[in-house]
């Protein structure tokens, strides 16, 4: 899994008047939690840049002082009017714990559905995933190369070695929908056949 490195200033104070002083200077306020201590600290917002407003997921490496920490984002809150980023946790990870996070779908081929006339619906544009830090992808990928018109790629399709996929095995990640001009030509052909 990609890494993206953070460097963070320790926050002293925190609170509400603290925040508030942190986004005044450019800089978001964070928390780092699931180590043996909590930390605070604050990083320019424009370092989120690469992290945040992205699809990718990344693992983030944060330095805070002389010492560094592996972590992935837990949550994220933007202002509700601005739309502005205003506070991240962080989730410290450790390499013999399993992770607990979402990844992004990534589809690969061409559909014979989707040839024919069909539409693709990609359902989860994130999969949610465990397992070791070693072992996470990037991405799932999932190829539609045999995905027939009004056929689905499901969960239970979906095989990665040592990765656990928390959706129920009969959700579908992905399917390909007959249109109205798909569904209406069917229908112009049985009716010809018919006659």
């Amino acid at each position: 899994m990609k890494t993206i490195l953070l460097k963070g200033l320790e926050r002293e104070a925190v609170g509400t008047t603290s925040a508030r002083a942190t986004r005044e200077a450019g800089m978001v306020p964070c928390v780092l939690y699931g180590g043996e201590t909590q930390l605070n600290f604050a990083v320019y917002s424009d370092d989120f840049k690469n992290l945040i407003y992205t699809p990718n997921t990344y693992l983030v490496k944060i330095e805070v002082g002389d010492k560094s920490y592996k972590a992935i984002v837990q949550e994220v809150q933007f202002h509700p009017v601005n739309d502005s980023l205003i506070h991240v946790d962080f989730l410290e990870v450790k390499e013999d714990k399993p992770v607990v996070l979402s990844v992004p779908t990534i589809v690969k081929g061409n559909s014979p559905g989707v040839r024919a006339g069909g539409r693709l619906a990609l359902k989860l544009k994130k999969v949610r995933i465990k397992g070791m830090l070693t072992d996470l992808p990037d991405a799932i990928e999932v190829d539609i190369s045999n995905v027939e018109l009004g056929k689905s790629i499901k969960v239970e399709h979906i095989n990665i070695p040592n990765i656990e996929l928390l959706h129920a095995p009969n959700v579908a990640i992905l399917t390909v929908e007959a249109t109205r001009a798909t569904r209406q030509a069917a229908n112009d052909a049985a009716a010809a056949g018919g006659k």
